[in-house]
């Protein structure tokens, strides 16, 4: 493992991601013993994020089901697709199906995006 000064390493993706609210914090370490590799996962994820024919909500619905299953189960990441999908105009229903699709893999996804989709929703609400 080689440790990089942060600062010696142009990030412009990492600040995009970061001032977007896209930023995964467990992401904070390996930015700062490897921008070079932190960079370079950026902008091989950002390629479907910004090319293609889908519309950012699709993207991020299929990032919560990605999140949301039973073999990832990841809050966080359930938590800050939910608030982007929202943000890019989806629907709670079309969330909550989203959610329930995800339940193929197990109903355990249920039980980790449900509590989450009704804070995001209060959540919402009072910031609008």
């Amino acid at each position: 493992m080689k440790h990089k000064d942060k600062a010696s390493y142009p990030t412009p993706l990492i600040e995009e991601h970061i001032a977007s609210g896209d930023w995964n914090p467990l992401w904070d370490q390996l930015r700062i013993l490897d921008p070079e590799f932190m960079e370079s996962y950026l902008k091989f994820r950002s390629v479907p994020h910004k090319n293609g024919p889908l519309p950012k909500k699709f993207k991020e619905l299929i990032l919560v089901a990605i999140n949301a299953a039973t073999t990832h189960m990841y809050g966080p990441g359930v938590r800050r697709h939910m608030q982007n999908a929202l943000k890019a105009g989806a629907t709670p229903e079309e969330i909550l199906e989203v959610i329930q699709l995800t339940t193929v893999m197990g109903i355990h996804s249920c039980n980790l995006a449900v509590p989450i989709l009704c804070e995001e929703l209060k959540n919402a609400k009072k910031n609008s």
